[in-house]
This record gives structure tokens, sequence and C-alpha cells, in this order.
């Protein structure tokens, strides 16, 4: 029952994460500041979620892990910028599908970094999901106002910084997965606050009822909220059914770009989306061969 439970509450934070989009795209700000607003909302709601749960944080214990909570904490805070940046530059679909691409970039660099075999399956993923990214850029069809290669390129870029983020936390096995959050989050924000205040400085008061309504939505629930209730949950869910639950999010991201903001897809970007999602979750899920009998 706390399993069934559990993958319930998984996919309504995939489903969640899949429409950030419709959010940030009614915020008037710059994206640095949305980045920093939502770090900042995202810290006080796991702060409370910790102390309701009588979970207290002993820095002492990650005093070591630091640098790491550092690095990853700015890597993850301009991964946001990076990706509602290419919102701004080209459609939903294809700025998620670019961010799709940070899976696959681990599996290339994991050989190096880690001494992990590269496998023919999944090499034969990277090239295909590689023609995927090349398919969506959907060179004839440039010139339109949805697709463009800087929001392509802005895209690949969050998605560089997204592995980034997953290779480091491989780094960060003693601390839990909320807590380790939390302790990006604030770094992201101790690296936000001077890149804003450098880059244009606070716009607050361009912000109207509405949009501040986007914003909190943004910080609280697609952050705080649901941060917490993905690892709170994936922690019940065996890696095989995380790895296939985690493309909801993808899926509905395009579902909100086509079908809410109106935005279209040619049959390039279409099959490009389908290799994609298709070999990056083939080279997640792993596949066993059957054992002959002796």
């Amino acid at each position: 029952m706390k399993k069934h439970i559990s993958k319930i509450l998984f996919i309504s934070s995939m489903a969640i994460f899949g429409t950030i989009a419709i959010f940030v795209k009614n915020i008037p700000i710059p994206s640095g500041e949305i980045a920093l607003y939502r770090a900042i909302l995202a810290s006080i709601l796991i702060t409370v979620f910790l102390l309701i749960r009588k979970k207290p944080i002993h820095l002492r214990e990650f005093k070591k892990s630091v640098p790491i909570l550092l690095v990853s904490g700015a890597a993850m805070g301009f991964n946001w910028i990076f990706l509602f940046e290419a919102y701004n530059y080209t459609s939903v679909s294809t700025a998620t599908l670019s961010y799709y691409f940070a899976p696959i970039l681990v599996t290339v660099v994991s050989p190096i970094l880690f001494k992990e075999r590269l496998t023919i399956k999944q090499i034969i993923c990277f090239i295909m999901s590689t023609l995927g990214i090349v398919l969506i850029t959907d060179l004839a069809d440039l010139h339109s106002e949805s697709t463009s290669l800087l929001g392509i390129g802005l895209g690949l870029t969050a998605a560089v910084l997204y592995a980034t983020v997953i290779v480091l936390n491989k780094f960060l096995k003693e601390i839990d997965g909320i807590t380790r959050t939390l302790l990006q989050f604030l770094s992201a924000i101790c690296v936000l606050i001077p890149y804003v205040l450098l880059t244009g400085g606070l716009n607050l008061n361009l912000l109207t009822p509405i949009s501040i309504g986007a914003l909190i939505t943004v910080g609280l629930i697609h952050t705080g909220i649901t941060y917490c209730i993905y690892f709170s949950t994936m922690k019940d869910l065996d890696g095989q059914s995380v790895a296939i639950l985690s493309y909801i999010d993808p899926l509905v991201a395009i579902f909100v770009s086509v079908f809410v903001l109106g935005e279209t897809m040619s049959i390039l970007q279409i099959a490009g989306a389908v290799l994609i999602l298709g070999f990056t979750l083939l080279n997640e899920i792993p596949i066993s061969l059957p054992q002959k009998n002796k």
C-alpha cells in the first residue's frame, strides 16, 4: 500500500515539474532573478518541512562536503537560469527536449570520472539521442518564431549544468536527498545574489498580482513541495520505476507546449523527441538477456 501511494505521489511530482513553463512565462523579470526567488522560497519551505519532521541538520557532519555542495548549488542555480532563458528563445517542448539530454551526458562522462565501462547499448543510445537533438533543430524551420538555435543552445547548456549536479551528487552519498537539496539551494542563493545584483538588480516593481502568484507557485509548489515529494517517495520505488516515471515530466512539458501554449512541432521535431526520450529511457533501463537452460 505504501509503495502504491509513493508511486502516485511520485507521478504527481513529475507531472507538476512538467507544467513549470506555464508559470515561468508569466513572470516578467530576468531568469536569474526568477531562479533566486525560486531558491529562496523553496529553501524556506523545505526548512519548515524538516523542522516539522524534527530532523535537524548537523553541519559538522557535512564539513568535508561543503566545496561540492557549493559547486553543485551554483550549477543548479545557473541550470535554472539557462533553462528559463531557453523558454524565451524557443518552444517549451524544444527547450525541454534539449534539457533532457543530461542523462546521456552523465553516461558519457561516467567512464572518465567513475571508471565505469561504456557498453555498446550506451554508445548506441548516445548516438541516437544526439541525432534526436539534430532533428529537433529542424534546420528547414529555423526562420520561424518557434525554433531557435540559441534556445536549443541554452537548453543544452542547462543540460550540461544539470548533468554536473547529477555527477556531483554521486559524491554526496552520506547526505539524504532532502537535506542535500536544501543545502544546494542555500549554496545557489549565495551565488545568485551577487549575479542578480551585477546583471540588472532586483525588479520586483515589474511584478503584477498574477506574476507574483506565478512566482510563488514556482518557488513553493514546483520546487519546495515537489522536491520534498520527489525525494520522500523515490526511496520507496525501485530504480527502474523511477527511471520510467521520470519521463512523465518531459511528456507533460511537451503536452503543455502544444496544447496549452499553442506552440507547434514539425514532423522532424516529433521524430527527434521520440529519439531523445526513447533512447534516453532505454539507456537507463537495464536489459537482461535470458539465460539458456543448462
